[in-house]
């Protein structure tokens, strides 16, 4: 399971299983990598694209489900797939997320809330009866072309003075961001895996992957 005082590299799938073939067995073994099973992959392939990815991958695996409704049905679903974490949308009512916590709690997996379009994270936190494991600070990627969204770091430093829990950043990451995020107090940085045709920031699917892992996570230790 994941520990407070280590750096995480998040990286993100959010293509199909052919991506995941092709670039997942060429990223280094390593503890402190997390392997996304994003949002779109999930929607296109279902439960099925968490379990390819715990079939190639013997670390950590995340299932980036973003439940708004039905928390016990999807945490059952997920961790049925081989996720270790899942995540709940910070926008979704109290008591899905409270829900959420705890079905992932009895599944033995990390509750993640994703604070997308959340203000004051801080405030989503304080309605829970408690706190999750993961807080993500999140610029959509749909955010990412502009100039006035950013990943408010301070959020990190308010969010700690009251829970202890682990901070993620993920929107618009690439190296410079990564150790910025990472110096700012973040636990995990999470980069996407883009297609040349996606103008979003990430780790190229046709870049060396291999040796880019390896410099991210250095720039964030």
């Amino acid at each position: 399971m994941l520990e407070n005082k280590v750096k995480y590299l998040q990286l993100a799938f959010n293509q199909d299983s052919g991506t995941v073939s092709r670039l997942l067995p060429r990223i280094p073994r390593d503890e402190r990598i997390i392997i996304e099973a994003g949002t779109p992959y999930i929607k296109r392939e279902g439960r099925n694209a968490i379990s390819y990815i715990r079939s190639m991958w013997p670390g950590y695996v995340l299932a980036d489900v973003k439940t708004m409704d039905g928390a016990a049905g999807e945490v059952e679903e997920v961790a049925e797939a081989g996720a270790n974490g899942a995540t709940v949308l910070g926008t979704a009512p109290p008591e899905t997320i409270n829900l959420f916590i705890e079905s992932c709690e009895e599944a033995g997996i990390d509750a993640f809330v994703d604070m997308i379009g959340i203000e004051d994270p801080l405030r989503v936190l304080m309605r829970l009866k408690k706190p999750p494991r993961v807080v993500v600070l999140h610029k959509g990627r749909d955010e990412e072309g502009s100039r006035f969204k950013v990943i408010k770091y301070v959020h990190i430093r308010r969010v700690r003075s009251k829970f202890d829990v682990l901070i993620s950043a993920a929107g618009g990451i690439d190296l410079r961001q990564a150790q910025s995020a990472s110096f700012n107090g973040a636990n995990i940085v999470t980069v996407n895996i883009v297609r040349p045709d996606e103008k979003f920031e990430g780790i190229g699917t046709e870049d060396a992957i291999e040796r880019l892992a390896v410099e991210f996570l250095q720039g964030i230790e």
